[in-house]
């Protein structure tokens, strides 16, 4: 694959600038502050005990996660989901994203029965907004899982955390796969997709649609060797964050 730079200066491989400011929140049991790029959300992971009714008593945690944009993350205003009275698909489909993404790195037997809600909040966007949202909230709910342990509401022992996860966007922009797409390259992609990784390089979901000319074979091989590159970068930057093993 040619290397070419694109407008921001990044070559095809390269992610965006990318900061996680842990601990963001003082009131969250866990957060974090994630920037892809300008592209910024705020993850904060609240821990409670117990569990939804519908799996009280089966010695079981649960992890879920919501996601939101603010009025001005984007170029012109939008209506708070709220106040229209609904959430939109969009959102319902993004959170639900996120709360897969999570538990598929989670053991919840060893959760026990206590619930953590990570809330993702989009600040500003500028593309790979649910990407950017499910690498940090991995951080959000790592805080999390230690703040209990440190109460004693899981054990010493316990390792709820059996892998990390990090996903990333890649994309075919005039015929050229591309790792991490801002919003100006989102828009023009031929072939669109995000790609959830765990720490061990193994696949937790890839959503990808062409959204002009379909794609072969090879284009989906160099889309998913873009994405497992990239994801491994961000596990790095996650380790690092956390200052510890990132499970």
């Amino acid at each position: 694959m040619s290397e070419i730079t694109r407008k921001d200066g990044r070559t095809s491989s390269e992610l965006r600038e990318v900061t996680i400011e842990r601990g963001w929140s003082a009131q969250a049991e866990g957060s974090a502050l994630i920037s892809f790029g300008k592209t910024k959300v705020l993850c904060t992971a609240s821990f409670t005990n117990g569990v939804p009714r519908w799996l009280a008593g089966k010695g079981k945690g649960w992890v879920t996660a919501e996601y939101s944009m603010l009025p001005r993350s984007t170029n012109s205003r939008m209506d708070r989901e709220s106040v229209k009275g609904r959430i939109g698909g969009r959102t319902h489909e993004i959170s639900r994203l996120i709360g897969r993404s999570l538990r598929a790195v989670i053991d919840t037997k060893a959760l026990g029965e206590n619930t953590i809600v990570i809330d993702c909040d989009v600040l500003q966007a500028d593309g790979g907004t649910r990407t950017a949202a499910i690498t940090g909230a991995y951080v959000a709910l790592a805080d999390a899982v230690e703040w209990a342990r440190e109460k004693k509401f899981i054990g010493q022992k316990a390792a709820p955390l059996i892998d990390s996860v990090a996903a990333v966007s890649v994309g075919i922009i005039d015929g050229a796969p591309m790792l991490d797409l801002a919003y100006v390259e989102d828009v023009r992609a031929e072939t669109d997709m995000n790609v959830v990784v765990t720490g061990r390089g193994l696949f937790v979901e890839v959503q990808g649609t062409a959204e002009g000319a379909p794609f072969d074979r090879r284009e989906l091989d160099s889309l998913l060797d873009l994405a497992l590159g990239g994801a491994a970068d961000l596990t790095a930057l996650q380790v690092a964050a956390l200052g510890r093993d990132a499970t």
